[in-house]
């Protein structure tokens, strides 16, 4: 494949450049713009609550410094294709929300012992790496692995991956764990606002609003919260001019328990980026069949892997493919991979900052929750979008049924567990656990009925993450 050098608009595909054209500086750096805007809040989002939930404030600046930084490393290996690692498209990375109820869990594993902070974040980062390693493998049978985690598996688990998650909104609107006015009408009043105006500007005729929207909802959530006198800024003075990134800067150590349910998200996280790089390839006019477009579902499922070990060495937390963006390619016609090194710039210096994660930080937690409850109620949605193209017949409800009862019932009663060994017991109280276990393995016992018009078919599974219109 010939790389053009030239600015000169390419006209293939209705597109103003397409996938190997090279934009001049100001195009470029218009498009990564609103790339980066589209994708902040997913990129920061999952930081802020992990740290708000398992208490780790004072590291909470940092460690949205390194998740800019990780998230403009992957982008660059994910758009450059260094060897075979890399989709070779423009791909931004981040951390999917269908990682945050097993790094939770793991957390409060960690806790429930009497972890200190930094043995917390010591086991997420190591079973992370660990975990990665799962989806490195899985991208060389990648295209064996829609046998095992089919279309009724992955909407279970994506369901499963929204409704705990529902309750950690809720709990920030409310004003947070633990707070002395929890439940107050100034929380509802400040989460109120970030709801119906993201409500609002969702449903706006302007599609750069639309994009822009949880960004805009926050921003004003902040600015109300200011003028409530909601915000403090005092100790940003005590932030560091930058953060350098320090590999393993809180250790490593690893839980099985908390292993397990990742590894089981890090499988259907691979099956997520493929249906993320055909619609992206669907949308730059690149092939979806053959060789070529195969090489790039490896390599891209493999740089997810390799990301999410850089993530894990960097202290942040596992990186995914974004899908979000295929609308950003779709609405600006710039479909560039050379986009992504301007996109990975961005990140990047954002992240050396830490006074911005010092301000994000400062976010009241009805404002984070305003916004985070449209969200995680988008994955729940989302688990019910890809079982609706799944033909569901008995066999297949009664899969869904089991595996989501299971899932939902040890989360509301996780004491139904405590009789059990204490490391079974922690793997099996997580949801997502429980029921990706249940569904694969009935999913593999029963029977599958047979009929003349059954046919495989690609499940796009790109709104499974929250911030696809996307996980």
């Amino acid at each position: 494949m010939t790389q053009k050098t030239s600015t000169t608009p390419s006209k293939n595909h209705d597109l103003l450049y397409s996938l190997h054209d090279k934009p001049g500086f100001w195009p470029s750096s218009f498009a990564a713009l609103q790339h980066v805007l589209a994708s902040l809040v997913g990129v920061i989002t999952p930081t802020l609550i992990v740290g708000g939930v398992l208490g780790l404030g004072e590291h909470i600046p940092y460690m949205i410094s390194m998740a800019l930084i990780v998230s403009g490393v992957g982008t660059f290996i994910q758009c450059r294709r260094i060897g075979p690692v890399g989709a070779g498209m423009l791909c931004l990375q981040g951390t999917s929300f269908a990682f945050l109820t097993a790094i939770l869990s793991a957390g409060m594993i960690v806790k429930s012992r009497g972890g200190s902070p930094e043995d917390i974040l010591a086991t997420i980062f190591g079973v992370s790496f660990c975990a990665a390693i799962i989806e490195i493998f899985l991208s060389r049978v990648i295209h064996k692995l829609q046998k095992i985690i089919t279309p009724v598996v992955t909407g279970t688990i994506i369901i499963l991956i929204g409704i705990p998650l529902i309750k950690v909104a809720m709990t920030d609107i409310g004003g947070g764990f633990g707070a002395e006015n929890f439940g107050s009408l100034d929380n509802l009043l400040l989460a109120g606002i970030v709801l119906f105006s993201v409500i609002l500007l969702n449903r706006s005729k302007n599609p750069m609003i639309r994009l822009a929207a949880v960004v805009i909802g926050l921003v004003l959530g902040m600015t109300v919260a200011f003028f409530m006198g909601r915000l403090d800024f005092s100790n940003l003075s005590n932030l560091p001019i930058v953060s350098v990134p320090v590999p393993f800067k809180y250790g490593f150590q690893f839980d099985l328990a908390a292993f397990i349910p990742l590894a089981i998200l890090f499988c259907v996280s691979a099956m997520e980026t493929t249906g993320d790089l055909t619609a992206n390839s669907t949308i730059s006019g690149e092939p979806v069949k053959g060789p070529i477009y195969m090489n790039r579902i490896r390599g891209g499922v493999l740089a997810d892997g390799v990301n999410s070990m850089i993530a894990a060495t960097f202290n942040s937390m596992p990186s995914t493919t974004f899908s979000q963006n295929n609308g950003v390619i779709a609405l600006t016609g710039v479909a560039s991979r050379f986009v992504g090194i301007y996109i990975a710039a961005i990140l990047v210096i954002m992240g050396i900052f830490p006074i911005i994660g010092g301000v994000l930080q400062q976010m009241p937690k009805p404002v984070l929750g305003g916004a985070t409850l449209i969200m995680f109620g988008t994955v729940a949605v989302a688990g019910i979008r890809v079982l609706s193209h799944a033909k569901l017949d008995r066999r297949d409800m009664m899969i869904v049924a089991i595996s989501v009862g299971l899932g939902i019932g040890v989360s509301s009663v996780p004491t139904v567990l405590q009789e059990l060994p204490k490391t079974l017991a922690n793997i099996l109280s997580s949801p997502v656990a429980m029921g990706a276990i249940s569904a694969i393995l009935l999913s593999i016992i029963l029977p599958e009925q047979k009929h003349e018009d059954d046919e495989i078919e690609v499940v796009d599974t790109t709104s499974a993450d929250p911030m696809a219109e996307k996980k």
